[in-house]
């Protein structure tokens, strides 16, 4: 059984912060089960975009993690929000978390291979 979006998304943040770093819910999606995306902002001013593997990515053996994918590497925000707004019209249930850390982000998420 998987753990709602909400959960999921709260014990994220609560973990970057007590690890030093920070993390801001951006947008706020349906609460059971809304699609999840990262946001990574580099210290060198870069934005990395993370979201939810494709369905083909799961293991049977562990088929209720969480696991994501890089979607997008933009210098320029503008290119980030272009890209955010097209998964909230597909989906507007989407949730929105931005993070800056010191570690590496598979440190915090599951990647999908």
């Amino acid at each position: 059984m998987r753990v709602t979006s909400d959960l999921w998304v709260s014990a994220l943040v609560r973990r970057i912060f007590s690890d030093g770093g920070f993390a801001a819910m951006r947008r706020r999606g349906a609460r059971e089960a809304g699609a999840i995306f990262v946001v990574l902002r580099t210290r060198l001013g870069v934005w990395e975009l993370y979201g939810p593997a494709p369905q083909t990515s799961y293991d049977d053996a562990r088929p209720s993690e969480r696991q994501f994918v890089h979607m997008l590497t933009a210098s320029d925000e503008d290119e980030l929000e272009k890209r955010l707004a097209r998964e909230m019209r597909f989906d507007p249930d989407v949730w929105v978390v931005e993070v800056e850390i010191a570690a590496e982000i598979s440190a915090y998420l599951a990647l999908a291979d």
